[in-house]
């Protein structure tokens, strides 16, 4: 399995007309690898003839991030890319043609998207569209230098105030849990164990890892 995503989406805007990804996936296809790929970005579809046929020959699996099922939030909190209702849409185009997906249901921003009704969608939108599993390191998310300044940045744009209150209570932490944490986490566990949903990171990251092995013929 050769992996994409974890540092750079594949598909930035540029993807359009240098069409590298496509070239790289060409070459995993010819060779006779099995490909997945991380992505936020509707412009995978370009590309979902040769998804079809690395997973046909091999195996191939589309990782989706999902976190704000609200398109308004989600287009103040993640600008550039595709909101989250058009991202289900081409969750659920992988599944009829038979390609297996993954959601990251990472990060979750406490105050913002920490709550029941948000995650209950997501997992509501997994449900449907057929998920293979859920990665959830836990909820809550990570702030780096650098990284914190734009992102408080961004809450003084869309919510005033609230920079403050991550200030008093999380000070200088790299790790920002939610004050729902707890309770969040039992909920996604129970819901994706009820709907057969790999969920834990040891179970997740194997499948992604997981490569067919053809079979053996037998002399008779």
């Amino acid at each position: 399995m050769i992996g994409t995503g974890s540092m750079a989406d594949p598909y930035q805007h540029c993807e359009e007309q240098l069409q590298i990804t496509r070239k790289c996936l060409e070459l995993i296809y010819r060779y006779g690898f099995g490909a997945t790929l991380i992505t936020k970005s509707d412009r995978v579809l370009r590309d979902i003839d040769i998804l079809e046929s690395i997973n046909q020959r091999t195996k191939c699996v589309v990782q989706m991030s999902l976190t704000i099922m609200d398109d308004t939030l989600s287009r103040k909190m993640e600008p550039g890319v595709c909101p989250s209702s058009r991202r289900v849409e081409v969750l659920r185009e992988l599944q009829d043609r038979g390609i297996p997906t993954v959601v990251w249901l990472c990060p979750v921003l406490p105050y913002i998207s920490d709550t029941e009704e948000n995650i209950k969608a997501i997992l509501e939108a997994c449900i449907q569209t057929g998920v293979k599993g859920i990665i959830c390191f836990w909820m809550g998310m990570t702030l780096r230098e650098g990284d914190r300044e734009s992102y408080y940045a961004a809450l003084d744009r869309n919510f005033p105030g609230l920079k403050q209150r991550y200030i008093q209570e999380y000070g200088n932490a790299y790790q920002l849990s939610s004050p729902n944490a707890a309770a969040l986490m039992s909920l996604f566990k129970e819901t994706c164990n009820q709907h057969g949903i790999l969920s834990t990171l040891d179970d997740v990251f194997a499948y992604l890892r997981e490569f067919p092995q053809p079979e053996q013929l037998t002399l008779f």
